[in-house]
């Protein structure tokens, strides 16, 4: 069973990729993994594709990032970690077609591994965003160089210090610049696909050589950081073990601001 799905509008130029996995909140699977690869090559050729939308099936979550009962083979050695979500974002498998997201329900965790690749987030209301890695003893690396780079330090640095015990709303993502536009409830696919809509109306050339060009001005820093991630994650992640007794401990109260 397909895990992601892709609609294609020939007339408007603009495709809707949707995770479809909405009985696990969209989490990441390796089968997921390796169909959004294969999306996103896909998109690279289809020259009838000028935009692109991104976003979850069902009412509750975006995505949770990557599914628990994933199994994931680690090699021994601390200088070989294999991050399966390295992969699933559109840049990562080069398309420089503009990647719109409409995130309704939960972004969590591994989520902002496709969040930070999109150009920009339209939301509604029921959107809430959060890092949950170190109330379950882990780092996190790359989702915190990805959201470094998409809103300012003090906020970043809360949402992924404070895990699970607190969510961003849609309307406080809003006010730091990680969302572009709240939607009405429900209306955030259809808000994206506006947006999406009127970028693909204008010539691809252009518009892609500035996806590139915003790409590229903090290409160099999270190149720099993306090194290092392997070494703190190695580091400081507590064993898989004593993860999984936080994650079975977890309180679930948390505040909403």
């Amino acid at each position: 069973m397909s895990t992601v799905r892709l609609a294609v509008d020939k007339d408007s130029g603009v495709a809707v990729v949707t995770l479809d996995r909405p009985e696990r909140l969209n989490a990441v699977d390796l089968e997921m993994v390796r169909e959004l690869g294969e999306v996103w090559r896909e998109l690279r050729f289809d020259d009838s594709v000028r935009a692109v939308v991104l976003t979850g099936a069902g009412e509750r979550a975006f995505c949770t990032g990557i599914d628990r009962d994933a199994v994931v083979p680690q090699p021994s050695s601390p200088y070989m970690q294999d991050d399966p979500l390295l992969g699933i974002g559109p840049k990562a498998n080069g398309l420089w077609k503009p990647v719109v997201a409409a995130v309704r329900g939960l972004a969590c965790g591994g989520a902002f591994y496709l969040l930070g690749e999109c150009e920009f987030l339209v939301a509604d209301p029921t959107a809430v965003f959060f890092d949950p890695h170190t109330t379950y003893g882990m780092v996190s690396a790359y989702e915190s160089v990805l959201m470094a780079q998409r809103m300012p330090y003090g906020e970043v640095a809360r949402m992924m210090l404070m895990g699970t015990a607190e969510r961003i709303s849609a309307r406080r993502a809003h006010e730091v610049g990680l969302v572009s536009e709240v939607t009405e409830e429900g209306g955030a696919l259809a808000g994206a696909v506006r947006c999406a809509t009127v970028i693909a109306g204008c010539p691809p050339e252009g518009v892609q050589g500035t996806v590139r060009a915003l790409w590229a001005a903090g290409e160099a820093a999270r190149a720099q950081a993306f090194a290092q991630a392997p070494h703190l994650i190695a580091l400081g992640n507590l064993p898989a073990g004593r993860q999984a007794e936080l994650y079975a401990g977890r309180r679930r109260e948390f505040r909403v601001r």
